[in-house]
């Protein structure tokens, strides 16, 4: 379970933010995902609730760091990301979604793809978004274009497999039972957690990895 913490940033304002994370064993952990975020946004003398990253440069940071390729679902991960809705991730944002990323438990991460995949809806995923998931995937598979009635065979499926309450849509409850039994489903319509290998890393060896992407991107990180 997730630990509330305090955390008193060295940004030489003295701001205090209040993060959910994983990173509790060692302080250094969180301290070296907040030195990422203030280099990526290269603002570090700004006040804290007034920089960010946008949508632009987390994607950027999605493909090269974790391995992310949906151009849609990366923008829903950014959604994801930005609790306040005003499309920048702040160092809260960052710390907290990163903690899900990098050390979320098996329910944090079913709760966050389910998130991803109804994106700012009525809290459930439709029969027409899960077709449009599900086109979106197969295109970024496979070159060869899909046929509407292959893939609204394929939601057919989908629904008689996670649909147990039959009302055409699929509840939390729905994707979280499904899920729970069988584990493949967790990213059924679409990649939105990084990859596995990345997942393993510790925090510091991701820091590595930022630091040559941000080399290799000097100029091109952020646009704000």
């Amino acid at each position: 379970m997730c630990v509330f913490n305090q955390y008193l940033t060295s940004n030489g304002r003295g701001c205090c933010i209040y993060l959910y994370f994983h990173f509790t064993v060692k302080k250094s952990e969180v301290e070296s995902l907040i030195r990422i975020f203030y280099s990526l946004v290269e603002r570090a003398d700004v006040r804290l609730d007034n920089i960010g990253l946008d949508c632009n440069a987390f994607q950027m940071i999605l493909h090269n760091i974790f391995g992310m390729t949906d151009d849609v679902l990366m923008n829903r991960v950014f959604f994801a990301f930005d609790k306040d809705n005003d499309n920048l991730i702040n160092a809260k944002e960052w710390v907290k979604g990163l903690s899900v990323f990098l050390r979320g438990t098996f329910e944090e991460k079913l709760k966050f793809c389910f998130e991803v995949y109804y994106f700012n809806g009525d809290g459930y995923i439709s029969r027409e978004k899960i077709f449009d998931m599900l086109k979106n995937s197969l295109h970024q598979q496979s070159p060869e274009e899909e046929t509407d009635e292959g893939i609204t065979e394929l939601v057919d499926i989908t629904l008689k497999k996670m649909d147990y309450d039959n009302d055409g849509k699929l509840s939390f409850e729905d994707f979280e039972k499904a899920v729970k039994e069988d584990r493949l489903l967790l990213e059924v319509f679409g990649p939105c957690l990084p990859e596995a290998k990345v997942q393993r890393q510790q925090p510091n060896r991701v820091r590595e990895n930022f630091q040559r992407l941000k080399k290799k991107n000097k100029n091109n990180l952020l646009d704000i």
